[in-house]
């Protein structure tokens, strides 16, 4: 029998029993099933934060397996359907992805529009599910769907979902204002600025990276973090294609990583000034 394979990405957080709870009860529900963390430390309610950390990753695992979304799982009937969030299926890549629809699958999906979508039907029959949504609804539903059960049978095709707020870069002339999307464990500062925008954008132009100030700046990308001595700054595109901004051999819970050094967070905003050749004067008057 082939080994079913789901992950979780909650903000459950490890300190209560919840987490143990959603295990033991896939366990003893399915059959032959591994189970893969991609992380309880969703900051909560956060659906950005779990597209980001998803999108990732997923591809990375083979198709067919099933991804439950545990962020701000309770669903929310009584507002309209319009105003409601409803427990959802989308299909996309070969990979199943259940979570409610509270924001996370417009994030998630962005511009993509090559997947199927499905919203699960009679989640009233049971309204003690909804204590605990993301064991008794999310993962029930992933459980049904290991079983063989088809989706047609649990779930109605929808057209529309909800999209959850996150900031895209501006494009203006001879800059890029981007943002910080994620502090990773390292305190590594990930951006929203893509190697293909910067690429489009700087052309033959020098360029500088500003953050947080006129005096933190950076003005080369380096192939990796070892391209610098340890304790310098470095900004690379990571191996999701996303500029990244980093302290070499640093780290968020030592000597400080480059979001504690720079003072960086989530939602900061970068810019990225481009200079013709020979001239790389700044624009100190945008800070």
């Amino acid at each position: 029998m082939a080994r079913k394979l789901i992950t979780l990405t909650t903000d459950l957080g490890t300190s209560d029993y919840y987490v143990a709870s959603i295990k033991g009860y896939l366990y003893s529900n399915a059959e032959n099933v591994t189970i893969v963390d991609i992380s309880h430390d969703i900051t909560a309610f956060d659906v950005v934060e779990a597209a980001y950390l998803l999108r990732s990753c997923y591809k990375d695992f083979p198709e067919g397996t099933i991804h439950i979304i545990g962020v701000d799982s309770e669903p929310i009937i009584n507002f309209g359907p319009n105003n409601g969030s409803f427990p959802s299926i989308m299909i996309m890549d070969g990979h199943y992805f259940i979570s409610n629809d509270n924001g996370f699958f417009g994030t998630f999906a962005g511009e993509r529009r090559d997947f199927q979508f499905y919203r699960l039907d009679h989640i009233l029959s049971n309204p003690k599910a909804f204590q605990f949504p993301t064991k008794n609804i999310l993962c029930k539903t992933a459980i049904e769907l290991m079983n063989g059960k088809a989706i047609e049978e649990l779930a109605s095709p929808e057209e529309g979902f909800k999209t959850a707020f996150s900031p895209l870069p501006i494009i203006e002339d001879k800059l890029i204002k981007g943002h910080i999307i994620h502090i990773d464990s390292y305190g590594n500062a990930i951006t929203n600025v893509t190697r293909e925008l910067f690429e489009r954008e700087k052309g033959e132009s020098q360029f500088t990276i500003y953050f947080r100030s006129k005096s933190y700046f950076i003005d080369e990308i380096s192939p990796s973090y070892n391209t610098v001595p340890p304790g310098e700054r470095v900004a690379i595109f990571n191996e999701n294609g996303l500029l990244e901004i980093a302290i070499n051999r640093a780290a968020k819970n030592g000597t400080g990583g480059a979001n504690k050094l720079f003072g960086l967070n989530r939602n900061d905003l970068i810019r990225i000034e481009f200079t013709s050749q020979g001239s790389h004067n700044t624009l100190n008057e945008l800070f």
